[in-house]
């Protein structure tokens, strides 16, 4: 039998129940990444496209790493070129919201389809190894004496470090609108930043900062959770005076125009992907804290989640 038909007969059996969605794990998974190598979106594509491969859910999964405007490259590139695509994924969360809403792209998430959460951890601030301050208090003071002076380092425009900084500079009495952020494409060139000595303060996910922390080379000076990471000694924002929580997430987006069946099928791929043991270990080994949600309920927590990004933007004075 031809392969084509071969294939077009497998697919009509799982249609019909007669075959495990399995059977068909030999199409490959695209997966883009709208980011650069290194940072918290890459990591997470990479996890889960291991795990799909764990779950038996794909044969192979192929990644596509376009960084840049805080996701809004990538998914422009997703959008326009995965138009019914069953077995495209793309990354996204948190920090893709903000982008939208501080550039207000011409493609936005929108034209995707929502198919699941997957996990949540909050940023920690970093100093740099040759740092003249020692402490979060010290670089408020300095942040209060000369905003402009005090480089704040992390990702795209829009990102939950950024907004945290914008937080931050309102609750101690600085115009945020006055803050130096420098944006970058991705984690790993904020992490060179940062340990160059090219920022002041560097923020971004802690599970990204993580290996630097441990070995010294970064000083963690406050993370953006209610209470304390667990196993993890650095203070809360709160702890030390600044009113500031903030909290990011990542999930995967499937293509524009595939179907409600289809989208169904790649939920319940991605579902069974977040429960092997490869999973499960990438998320131990990253600080990531479990936070599956798909469905119609993902899809109203990103439009909930929007609105309140959006408010918090404009009470931080950052649009």
């Amino acid at each position: 039998m031809r392969r084509d038909l071969f294939l077009k007969s497998l697919a009509a059996l799982a249609a019909t129940g007669a075959l495990p969605l399995s059977a068909l794990a030999a199409v490959n998974i695209k997966m883009m990444i709208p980011a650069n190598p290194g940072g918290g979106w890459d990591t997470t594509g990479r996890a889960l496209g291991k795990a799909l491969v764990d779950a038996g859910a794909a044969a192979t999964v192929i990644f596509d790493n376009r960084g840049g405007a805080a996701g809004a490259l990538g998914l422009a590139q997703f959008v326009n070129g995965s138009k019914g695509d069953a077995n495209a994924l793309m990354v996204m969360g948190a920090v893709m919201l903000g982008g939208q809403i501080t550039s207000k792209p011409a493609v936005n998430l929108s034209q995707a389809t929502p198919i699941a959460r997957l996990t949540s951890e909050y940023n920690v601030f970093v100093l740099p190894p040759n740092s003249p301050f020692k402490s979060m208090a010290e670089v408020i003071a300095q942040l209060k004496k000369d905003p402009g002076s005090v480089k704040w380092g992390g990702g795209s425009r829009g990102s939950t470090e950024h907004i945290a900084a914008a937080m931050i500079a309102r609750e101690v009495g600085v115009d945020p609108s006055k803050i130096n952020y420098v944006a970058f494409r991705g984690g790993g060139e904020a992490t060179a930043a940062i340990l160059g000595g090219n920022v002041t303060i560097g923020g971004s996910g802690y599970s990204e900062f993580a290996e630097y922390i441990n070995t010294g080379k970064m000083k963690a000076l406050a993370v953006t959770s209610d209470a304390r990471l667990k196993g993890v000694a650095v203070p809360t924002l709160k702890e030390q005076g600044v009113n500031v929580v903030i909290g990011n997430w990542r999930g995967v987006y499937g293509a524009p125009g595939i179907t409600p069946a289809q989208r169904q099928a790649l939920t319940d791929l991605v579902l069974k992907a977040v429960k092997t043991k490869s999973w499960a270990e990438a998320s131990e080994k990253n600080s990531w804290t479990a936070a599956v949600l798909s469905g119609p309920a993902f899809e109203k927590f990103v439009d909930d989640d929007f609105a309140s990004l959006r408010a918090t933007m404009v009470k931080s004075g950052m649009i």
